[in-house]
């Protein structure tokens, strides 16, 4: 294994939660965190999001983007489209939709008032809020404590990351930066 790979998603300290390490040779490779060739006509400083190929890219200089691996929506909650990050939060409170709640009360209805903060919060580390026209989508791009799920189609919609991930992108981007969620004709386009 790569010395760097392991200690860039072993265990990490942060405020007074403990986030466990990831074992990297459980992921798939194209996973791991990584700068990539990007071919794009959006400005460095933008989040592209590829649900079909699982995969956020941060827009950079010179034809370049770091790659993240992500879990996405399954089929049928997904979001598609731009978005701004109105906000930003480090361990984020979670509350299930009402949406969540009726497509699965034995699930999400015990939790209806909502979880704090924490390394058992299904929004894990970090959380980007996604907004149009100023109004709040319900759409998060977050951690997640299911490192198993980056990859796959599981979420009830938002685009979840590694805490180690969400971590690192929360603090490469600001409020205000734009999100481009593609559709399946946009697919695979960017990267070379």
């Amino acid at each position: 294994m790569d010395p760097s790979l392991a200690s860039m998603y072993a265990p990490i300290k942060d405020g007074d939660e403990t986030i466990p390490g990831v074992d990297v040779s459980k992921m798939d490779p194209k996973n791991v965190r990584q700068v990539v060739d990007y071919k794009t006509g959006y400005p460095a400083g933008t989040i592209v999001v590829d649900p079909y190929s699982r995969f956020l890219y941060l827009v950079m200089e010179n034809g370049k983007a770091m790659r993240y691996g992500v879990g996405v929506a399954k089929a049928g909650m997904e979001f598609e489209g731009e978005a701004d990050i109105s906000r930003k939060a480090q361990w984020p409170g979670w509350v299930p939709t009402q949406n969540m709640i009726k497509r699965d009360p034995e699930r999400y209805g015990p939790l209806a008032s909502g979880l704090e903060g924490g390394i058992n919060n299904p929004l894990g580390a970090r959380a980007l809020y996604l907004y149009q026209g100023g109004k709040d989508t319900l759409y998060r791009i977050h951690g997640t404590n299911e490192p198993w799920s980056i990859g796959k189609s599981v979420s009830s919609g938002c685009i979840r990351l590694l805490n180690h991930d969400i971590i690192d992108l929360h603090r490469r981007v600001p409020k205000g930066s734009k999100v481009v969620v593609l559709g399946p004709e946009e697919s695979g386009k960017g990267e070379i």
